[in-house]
């Protein structure tokens, strides 16, 4: 079942009608009136393809809210299954099987980003790690005006081939644009040469601002990073692991990241060697976020996942359906 949820607003009075006032008008009238394309062109003497646009309007600005209940048992149960056995809300992207991981990464960004704006209020902090899904999610999320509302960078974005500003900005840029929040970036190597230096430059008071919003942050989101994954996360393609690491990573049994904080298996994290020079929050304090949101696709990031699972790091799951089936499985 399909349920259409409208949210609108007029013009003002003397004026004719608005873009948006368009938009709602023949949102309801095919959402909530079952007219078709064809009848609301003629009742709003125009054509076919202007109706077309309206309605897409009205999905893309968030005027029309679209949320589907499935009701095949299968899926409502993978989901309990889940839900029961790790603690987590689950919201499932159906695909079928053979959809590439390059689709499925894309499927469920997009999918999550029309989600994120349920979460996310006015006075509130997202946190968020940049990677692959979160470049795939910032360019289909939905607008939502709200006030008070801040974007933070979880970690650096530095290597010694480039400063990372680029990549990590126009992500954290996208987020604040959709929801007319500040942007706080953290412009740090994404991981240090030294352990050393990173805790003299944490006792900065610059460093110490930006670490004080990512403690205060409501919510937190990101994917997972996999050394196994098909669609390559970005750490481990763009430069910032040399094969010493990928080394000492392997002798401690890394099986993914989180904001390039890594973890084990069963979701120990603190000895892990790398993490002393990383940048990102601790496991810990992710913890701490009311909600921390995941999102993921494709099966070889399962092991990364059981991993951030066992760490308790997440609240709420967004994931593809072939994905899941191997989770409960």
């Amino acid at each position: 079942m399909t349920t259409e949820a409208l949210r609108g607003s007029s013009a003002g009075p003397g004026r004719g009608p608005s873009r948006v006032q368009q938009a709602l008008t023949a949102a309801h009238l095919y959402y909530m009136q079952d007219l078709t394309m064809e009848a609301i062109a003629r009742e709003l003497h125009t054509s076919r393809s202007s109706v077309s646009r309206l309605l897409s309007h009205a999905r893309e600005t968030g005027l029309v809210d679209i949320q589907i209940h499935s009701p095949e048992e299968s899926v409502e149960h993978l989901a309990a299954v889940i839900r029961e056995r790790h603690g987590v809300t689950v919201h499932l992207v159906p695909m079928p099987d053979h959809t590439s991981d390059v689709d499925r990464l894309e499927r469920v960004a997009m999918s999550a980003a029309r989600l994120l704006g349920r979460f996310f209020d006015s006075n509130m902090t997202l946190g968020v790690a940049w990677g692959s899904t979160m470049s795939a999610m910032s360019r289909h999320l939905v607008p939502k005006a709200l006030s008070g509302a801040e974007v933070v960078q979880l970690n650096g974005a530095g290597n010694t081939r480039t400063t990372g500003v680029v990549y990590a900005s126009e992500i954290l840029r996208r987020f604040g644009r959709a929801y007319g929040a500040h942007v706080q970036q953290f412009p740090v190597p994404a991981f240090f040469d030294d352990p050393e230096t990173k805790r003299a430059l944490w006792r900065e008071r610059s460093t110490r601002r930006v670490l004080e919003v990512q403690e205060g942050m409501q919510v937190a989101l990101f994917g997972l990073g996999s050394p196994f994954a098909e669609v390559p996360s970005h750490v481990y393609i763009g430069g910032y692991l040399d094969p010493e690491d990928y080394r000492s990573l392997s002798d401690d049994g890394v099986v993914g990241d989180v904001a390039t904080v890594f973890y084990r298996g069963d979701g120990s994290w603190r000895d892990v060697a790398l993490n002393a020079r990383a940048s990102g929050p601790d496991l810990d304090q992710i913890r701490r976020a009311a909600r921390r949101i995941c999102v993921v696709a494709g099966l070889s990031k399962l092991q990364s996942l059981r991993g951030a699972l066992a760490a308790g790091l997440v609240t709420d799951l967004v994931i593809d359906e072939p994905l899941a089936r191997a989770l409960a499985a």
